[in-house]
């Protein structure tokens, strides 16, 4: 009688894996969010019945089990579709008795007699991404001298990674491991440019530090020097961003020294003592008393490798220079967005030295595009459950749907106010109020609504709301206060965070974001809070100013993407008050199996109707 699934793991495939480094029923997703109703609850995550491992920082194939009673082939797709999502090369599909191989390299499958040695596929790997020399392949047993393992802790592929007790418990999920192995494979091939486009909320700047910290502690970067010293710059275009990502290589300080480097705005002279350097660009543009700029002070061969975070918003227009300054480094760009039209100087710039692909391969007319190293998008990570899933209400004021006519205000007895040298149009749209037009009882209408919403999904569950201007969002949180003063709370509930500047502003911003501190609960913003920003416990995205560009909304909706198990957090909710959301992406924001919701799961729409005010515009 044929053996069921888990025997034949147990007694056909398990003896001959003995001499292989494999994982067994390996996890790697978290399992996906699913929402019923306002409850959420975790599918089961997707597994590999077999991980194969080259060193424990390289997985090398996977393995798919069938029962002995069905062939082989019928696990072969399977275990296409998982090599596929792990990056991986190879492939094996078995019932115990046969194996069929598949390698991504030739796109072919055979019928294997044994499972190969890691030795082997590495070989393999090696001499089709250009990295290794044809072998005998006779010699199949493991090497394990001394000579063998120092060599893979030389080779940053190879190396391991920051480990768990230095990042505070934060471990290599799957795709941030593909990440850094596209990478560093591009890095060690000669490759000087390099883009990773991965979402908000999965982990860029962690995976930085792991591409780091296995260039600097395998000693690659140093050996391609001579051995002279070597350094790395990380560039952000704000000042919590750098600082986030100084917070976030600390793995690499310890108690004897720290290779880290702030240059912040009293910076006066470069320091050429450390490995790794973290700046803004508007310090590195600085001008001294003799008009040379801060990062013309630095050799133009200092650094090595430059990291620019958010690329899409900060490698061009004024800060390219710096950036052709330090042209022999090599240059990692990281956005959280897919190519558009906004970006695509951005996407030219890093992706000129990727191997074309085709637009669609069964259309040769349609040309073909240079893609970045790696691509994860919100919609995978909500699938694979790494990301928070949401919800969509949408609600319009009469105003926002039809429009502000004039004469009709005034014929309702609005009084009208014109500045001298102010032009009056004949009616205005969504995109103009609070930018042309001022319109407070809009406003206050939204207000009240938002907080009829909160007091029904919980009072005290952190929201940001994103305004059109420093004076709305200060207005908006003032109206709030007032509509949850019997909470007690004060000004405290409602904040206006319109700069990251001055020791208060910075006080307010770190209460918000942590998932510990009550207060405040709502954040008022205008563009400030709307990239880079963690706020991992943040339930409610809310829209009160309209958005002509993809880039920003998805940078915005990033900020609700975050899984929080501090607070529970599972899902959050996007609540349009301005259209915004005619910008969601189904290629790029939402998962790739996503079917059409249940009648309690789908965006929710209201009205409101609203009038002007006398004094209605200013």
């Amino acid at each position: 009688m044929p053996l069921n699934e888990a025997d034949t793991r147990a007694q056909l495939i398990d003896p001959q894996a003995q001499q292989r480094r494999l994982d067994r029923s390996w996890a790697y997703t978290a399992g996906k969010i699913v929402l019923r109703g306002d409850r959420a609850e975790r599918l089961p995550p997707k597994r590999v019945d077999y991980l194969l491992r080259y060193t424990d920082s390289l997985p090398i194939a996977v393995v798919e089990a069938k029962e002995e009673g069905k062939p082989a082939v019928a696990g072969l797709q399977q275990a296409k579709a998982y090599a596929r999502d792990l990056g991986l090369a190879f492939a094996f599909a078995t019932n115990g008795q046969e194996i069929i191989e598949w390698d991504a390299f030739t796109g072919s499958t055979r019928l294997a007699k044994r499972f190969p040695n890691p030795e082997e596929l590495w070989q393999r790997w090696q001499i089709n991404t250009g990295q290794g020399e044809p072998g005998s392949g006779e010699d199949e047993r493991p090497v394990y001298s001394v000579d063998a393992a120092q060599a893979r802790r030389r080779n940053p592929l190879l190396h391991p990674y920051a480990p768990a007790e230095a990042t505070r418990g934060k471990e290599v999920r799957y795709f941030q491991e593909v990440a850094v192995r596209e990478v560093l494979r591009r890095i060690m091939t000669g490759q000087k440019r390099i883009l990773l486009t991965m979402a908000t909320g999965t982990g860029k700047t962690f995976t930085a530090l792991q591409i780091v910290w296995k260039l600097l502690k395998s000693g690659w970067l140093g050996q391609k020097k001579g051995g002279h010293p070597v350094r790395v710059l990380f560039l952000a275009d704000r000042v919590v961003l750098r600082d986030q990502a100084y917070n976030a290589f600390s793995p690499f300080a310890t108690t004897a020294s720290d290779p880290r480097l702030l240059l912040d705005e009293n910076a006066k002279r470069p320091s050429l003592h450390r490995e790794i350097y973290f700046a803004i660009y508007q310090t590195l543009w600085n001008e001294d008393g003799r008009g040379k700029r801060f990062f013309e002070k630095f050799p133009p061969d200092c650094f090595d490798l430059i990291i620019i975070d958010e690329a899409h918003r900060s490698g061009f227009g004024t800060w390219r220079e710096i950036l052709d300054y330090f042209v022999g480094a090599i240059q990692l760009g990281m956005t959280a967005t897919p190519k558009q039209d906004e970006n695509i100087d951005t996407y030219a710039y890093f992706c000129s030295e990727e191997t074309a692909v085709a637009v669609d391969p069964a259309h040769a007319e349609k040309g073909s595009f240079h893609p970045p190293a790696y691509v994860y998008s919100l919609g995978q990570g909500i699938e694979d459950g790494f990301l928070a899933t949401y919800k969509v209400h949408r609600i319009r004021t009469d105003l926002d749907k039809h429009g502000l006519h004039i004469h009709e205000a005034v014929e309702k007895g609005a009084e009208v106010f014109v500045p001298e040298d102010a032009v009056l149009k004949d009616a205005y749209d969504t995109p103009q109020f609070e930018r042309s037009v001022s319109l407070p009882d809009r406003t206050a209408a939204m207000t009240v609504h938002l907080a009829g919403l909160l007091r029904r999904f919980g009072p005290l569950q952190k929201t940001m709301v994103f305004c059109v201007d420093m004076e709305h969002a200060q207005e908006v949180a003032r109206l709030l206060n007032n509509e949850f003063v019997d909470l007690g709370f004060g000004d405290d509930y409602a904040v206006a965070i319109v700069s990251d500047e001055g020791a208060s502003a910075r006080r307010r911003l770190a209460q918000f974001q942590d998932s510990d501190k009550p207060l405040p609960v709502v954040a008022t913003t205008a563009e400030l809070l709307s990239t880079g920003v963690d706020v991992p416990a943040a339930r409610n995205i809310v829209f009160m100013k309209t958005l002509s560009s993809p880039i920003l909304f998805k940078q915005i909706i990033g900020r609700g993407s975050r899984v929080d198990p501090d607070s529970g957090k599972l899902w959050f909710r996007i609540i349009d008050y301005s259209g915004a959301t005619r910008l969601l992406d189904p290629k790029w924001d939402k998962p790739p199996d996503a079917v059409k919701p249940p009648i309690d799961e789908r965006p929710r729409t209201a009205s409101l109707t609203g009038t002007v005010p006398p004094g209605g515009k200013r």
